[in-house]
C-alpha cells in the first residue's frame, strides 16, 4: 500500500485536565484513578448518535496525539525513564512519545455522560495521564473479555524502579488545597513526579496541577511540600 493510499488523521476531540504542563503528568493511566477529565468533542462529532450506547461500558480507549513531543524525523531506540534514562531501548518495545506516529494509548474509566448547553454531549472520565488540550483521533469501548490479559509478561517494565514516595505535606499548605483536589494531588506526588534521572535533595521542584503550583523537594525516599503558590 502507498503512503497516499493511508487515510489521515482526524482530530474528534480534545480533553480538558488539570496538567498544564507535561511535568507531574502520571506515567501511565489509571495510576492515579482520581485524576478526573473531559472529552469535549469538536463540533462536527457532537451528534449523539456517535455516542449511543458508550454508557454501558464502564472503561474506554482513547487514542490521542502527542501533541507536545513532535519531532523531525525518529530514531530506532530511546531512553526509558523506567531505566534511569541510561538505556536504550527500542522505540517499539517502550511507550515513549518520541515515535513514527505520536501517536498515545490510554485507557481510562467513564465516570458520566453529560448533555452541556454550549458543548453537546462530553464525557467525564477518570485515570487520563494526558495534558490539558491533548488532541483526541478516536475512543473505542475497553471490553475485559479480551483487553485484559492477567499472565501478561511485563518486559523490562517489571523491573521498574520504584516511584513510590512517603509524602510529607504540612497541614497549613494542604488546607490550601480545595478538598476535592487533596486526594488526587497526594497521589500524584507520592508517584514522584520527577524525571527519573533527577536525583538533587537540595533542588525546588514547581508542578503545576490545576490552579496550584507545588513546590517540592525530595530526599531519602520523602516528598516535602514546601508551598503552595497560586499563578496568576
Amino acid at each position: 500500500m502507498s503512503e497516499q493510499n493511508i487515510c489521515p488523521m482526524k482530530i474528534i476531540a480534545h480533553i480538558r485536565t488539570d496538567f498544564p504542563t507535561k511535568f507531574g503528568i502520571p506515567r501511565q493511566s489509571g495510576l492515579v484513578p482520581d485524576l478526573r477529565g473531559t472529552v469535549v468533542f469538536l463540533p462536527e462529532y457532537r451528534n449523539p448518535d456517535a455516542l449511543r450506547g458508550i454508557e454501558g461500558y464502564s472503561h474506554l480507549w482513547l487514542i490521542w496525539q502527542f501533541s507536545e513531543a513532535k519531532r523531525e524525523g525518529w530514531s530506532p531506540t530511546v531512553r526509558p525513564p523506567r531505566l534511569g534514562g541510561n538505556t536504550k531501548m527500542g522505540v517499539f518495545a517502550t511507550r515513549s512519545p518520541y515515535r513514527p506516529n505520536p501517536i498515545g494509548l490510554s485507557s481510562v474509566r467513564l465516570e458520566g455522560v453529560e448533555r452541556t448547553a454550549d458543548r453537546g454531549l462530553v464525557l467525564h472520565v477518570s485515570g487520563a495521564d494526558l495534558i490539558d488540550g491533548t488532541p483526541i483521533l478516536d475512543i473505542k469501548p475497553y471490553l475485559s473479555f479480551t483487553d485484559s490479559h492477567p499472565d501478561a509478561v511485563d518486559g523490562f517494565a517489571e523491573t521498574r524502579l520504584s516511584y513510590e514516595l512517603e509524602v510529607d505535606f504540612p497541614p497549613h499548605l494542604l488546607a490550601l488545597v480545595d478538598e476535592d483536589d487533596r486526594c488526587p494531588l497526594l497521589s500524584l506526588l507520592a508517584e514522584d513526579p520527577r524525571p527519573s534521572y533527577q536525583d538533587d535533595p537540595e533542588r525546588i521542584y514547581g508542578m503545576p496541577y490545576g490552579r496550584y503550583d507545588v513546590q517540592f523537594t525530595v530526599a531519602e525516599g520523602c516528598l516535602h511540600v514546601c508551598d503552595v503558590l497560586f499563578p496568576a
